[in-house]
């Protein structure tokens, strides 16, 4: 069985373990620590370096070839036309989602370790003298981020951040605000949340400065996006062996651009949001997504599968499809088609019962609140248009 030192030692230790120390540290620490094999229990063998590059053979000689690791290495070749396309002035940022290949040891925990990922990449090409000029900091100045200090975490306003120091400038402030909002707005529970800033010893050898967006969820704290300021690094190496020019104008100023780069793990961001939107109450699962998450927006069910019901469900069913994503259902009783709809985390229900046949009014069910209201046919469309736009069916 083979399983990474450094995971291994943070897992028993419950200390973060950089990825960076050389073998006889790791050794140390495996024996200082009394750490044996997690499946026999048997004593472990010598730390050795392993290539977490995926190697492919390509063409009929086998010839090495290697799958990228990570998205953004395109970005940083194409940054002269990038440049221009963009009218000639910095700052400007370029996303970038695509696979992304690592040969993990041991891949486990469903979407946290895998060997093929999706990544979701932003690339902020900005001139480093000029951070403190970022104008669209003003925006999100006020706005309350996480990070983490001591041990603990610390809830202080953007700006304030900046100006005590523990946030390098106005830019990173202004994108570590942005990814943090998103998260927040996907349904991620703030309270375990943090972006914590990397030491020396964790940070990438490419990095000025580095914070991860954490998380935690089951399966302890997760890292879902890596917030890196690369400075000039990537450009310089790429002109050093393209042996082509990336410096660029900005106003006056000749320039080669730093680079600040957030790098989310979708799968994983997808399982943390799932996970944190799973509600278990004495009755129910609920999958409470935010509504405009939902991929399921309106269940639609006959009260039972006869007479009338039925093709009345149907015409509602038809009205209702063409602007939302709608599941019809009519296995099982009402409560446990309930049930499975708040489990899949469509938030709301349409029930067609014998007053509909009488008065064309229908039982439009909140998942949250589990409260029902009678709506008129002819008002249900514009009723829940008005629900996905922000309305609340009860007050």
């Amino acid at each position: 069985m083979t399983v990474r030192a450094d995971r291994l030692i943070s897992e028993k230790t419950g200390e973060i373990i950089p990825e960076r120390l050389g073998e006889e540290e790791y050794n140390r620490l495996l024996q200082e620590n009394s750490i044996r094999c997690p499946k026999c229990g048997g004593e472990l063998g010598a730390v050795s370096k392993f290539n977490m590059m995926f190697r492919v053979g390509v063409g009929a000689g086998g010839e090495d070839a290697y799958l990228r690791p990570e998205t953004c290495q395109s970005i940083f070749v194409d940054f002269p036309r990038l440049y221009k396309i963009m009218r000639g002035k910095l700052p400007f940022p370029v996303a970038q989602l695509g696979k992304s290949f690592r040969n993990e040891i041991s891949p486990r925990q469903s979407l946290m370790r895998l060997r093929e990922f999706y990544q979701a990449e932003i690339e902020v090409f900005f001139n480093p003298d000029r951070v403190d000029d970022f104008e669209m900091f003003e925006g999100v100045k006020n706005y309350t981020l996480r990070l983490m200090e001591d041990d603990q975490v610390k809830e202080i306003p953007c700006e304030q951040a900046v100006e005590e120091g523990q946030i390098p400038n106005r830019l990173v402030g202004y994108y570590l605000a942005v990814m943090q909002q998103f998260y927040e707005t996907a349904g991620i529970d703030m309270k375990r949340l943090r972006l914590r800033r990397l030491s020396e010893e964790e940070k990438a050898f490419y990095a000025k400065v580095a914070f991860d967006l954490e998380v935690e969820t089951s399966l302890g704290w997760i890292e879902l996006v890596a917030c890196n300021d690369r400075s000039d690094y990537d450009l310089k190496r790429h002109a050093e062996v393209s042996r082509k020019d990336m410096t660029v104008m900005d106003g006056e100023d000749k320039v080669l651009p730093s680079i600040f780069e957030l790098s989310m793990g979708v799968d994983r961001s997808l399982y943390c949001i799932m996970e944190h939107s799973f509600v278990k109450e004495d009755k129910r699962n609920m999958l409470k997504l935010k509504r405009y998450l939902a991929p399921i927006q309106v269940g639609v069910f006959p009260l039972v599968n006869k007479d009338e019901l039925p093709s009345k469900a149907r015409e509602v069913h038809n009205i209702l499809k063409k602007e939302f994503q709608t599941f019809y259902d009519v296995s099982g009783s009402i409560g446990r088609r309930y049930r499975r709809l708040d489990e899949v985390g469509a938030p709301l229900g349409v029930t067609i019962d014998y007053d509909t046949v009488k008065d064309d009014t229908v039982t439009l069910r909140d998942r949250d609140r589990m409260q029902q209201i009678r709506v008129k046919i002819s008002e249900l469309l514009s009723k829940i248009r008005r629900f996905y736009q922000g309305e609340e069916l009860f007050r």
